[in-house]
């Protein structure tokens, strides 16, 4: 079982207790959110991270935001909640999981408008706790649909981190790769280590080395050269949102390995809950992108390796385009050839 990610501890009143993810390898930390600030701080900075994982982390947000709410008409107590929802919603753009999980707190608020203020808060915290369960099963469920997929004997590289530390449980991308070696599949991974942040590097080979699983570390740059060798036979990567036809945003860097694997004829699979679906944007080109601060690269964990005053471009997404991507891996099925009809015949 991997280590809870994120957890709510006590009762309306309580806080939320999740790892500092930007501590490990090297030291695992639980940091305590008891304010809506805490959370905020939290998902800006990366302590929690992984689109589901941002989903729930957004809703048990709306928790911590909300328990201090004073309003006794519900009415006043709605518009505080969106003040809440929309606050939170400032602390990273892309990821669509944390604005699904916030449109879903504020719709169960108006769903129950005809109870007691204590009483909202009361359902509020249960639906919170209720999306964080719903993404264990949801993860195992992707394990499920993606480990047939992949044949014994086979080499597999995945970019950034999707796995346990980025969702309730067990992970989408690498809730294959667990599945595999329950089911005494021989698996050789790959894990990019994922510039700037290491993510990879950091998180994934932690996880992967953990878990028992065979996983070799190389640098970004070193894809190519493994693909070529005929080392990987298949890419499984994450997601942080995926448009109606197909295209997916994940962490940068994707979008190369995705071309890569096209020259080299392997299949290149994206795993992700259905809650990372956003059928309202048409292409990947209207979904935001992210720019983090320049000293993530100048100053790469305390230490610059850039010369002073020096431009930087740090986008933290880019666009899978659908035609690179042979399936994409949900709770409700694999989507091959992702495009708008094919989703719609899996999502409904």
């Amino acid at each position: 079982m991997p280590l809870p990610t994120i957890e709510w501890e006590g009762d309306i009143s309580g806080r939320v207790r999740l790892i500092d993810q930007t501590l490990l390898p090297t030291e695992l930390k639980f940091v305590y959110c008891e304010d809506i600030k805490s959370i905020w701080h939290a998902i800006k900075t990366l302590m929690v991270r992984g689109a589901p994982a941002i989903g729930i982390a957004a809703a048990m947000g709306v928790v911590l935001g909300i328990k201090d709410i004073h309003a006794k008409h519900t009415d006043a107590f709605l518009r505080e909640l969106k003040q809440v929802t929309t606050y939170l919603g400032t602390s990273r753009p892309t990821a669509v999981n944390l604005f699904w999980g916030l449109a879903r707190m504020e719709r169960v608020a108006q769903e129950n408008k005809g109870k007691s203020v204590q009483e909202i808060k009361e359902i509020l915290l249960q639906e919170a706790l209720k999306i964080q369960n719903e993404d264990k099963v949801i993860c195992r469920q992707i394990g499920e649909n993606g480990v047939g997929l992949i044949k014994d004997d086979s080499g597999i590289l995945t970019h950034c981190n999707a796995g346990g530390l980025a969702t309730a449980d067990y992970g989408t991308a690498l809730a294959v790769l667990f599945k595999a070696k329950e089911q005494g599949k021989r698996i050789t991974v790959y894990a990019d280590e994922t510039r700037p942040l290491l993510q990879g590097a950091r998180l994934t080979a932690w996880e992967l080395l953990h878990a028992g699983i065979d996983v070799t570390l190389i640098c970004d740059n070193m894809a190519a050269h493994v693909m070529k060798l005929g080392k990987v036979q298949y890419v499984i990567v994450g997601a942080d949102r995926i448009a109606a036809n197909g295209d997916t945003a994940n962490k940068i860097g994707t979008f190369g390995v995705s071309i890569l694997a096209k020259e080299h004829g392997i299949p290149f699979y994206v795993a992700a809950p259905v809650s990372t679906f956003d059928l309202t944007i048409k292409s990947g080109d209207e979904i935001p992108i992210e720019e983090r601060s320049p000293e993530e690269v100048t100053n790469g964990f305390g230490k610059r390796t850039a010369p002073e005053g020096i431009k930087v471009f740090n986008p933290a997404f880019d666009i899978t385009p659908a035609k690179n991507i042979t399936a994409i891996i949900t709770e409700k099925g694999v989507i091959q050839k992702p495009s708008v009809e094919n989703i719609r015949r899996i999502l409904g």
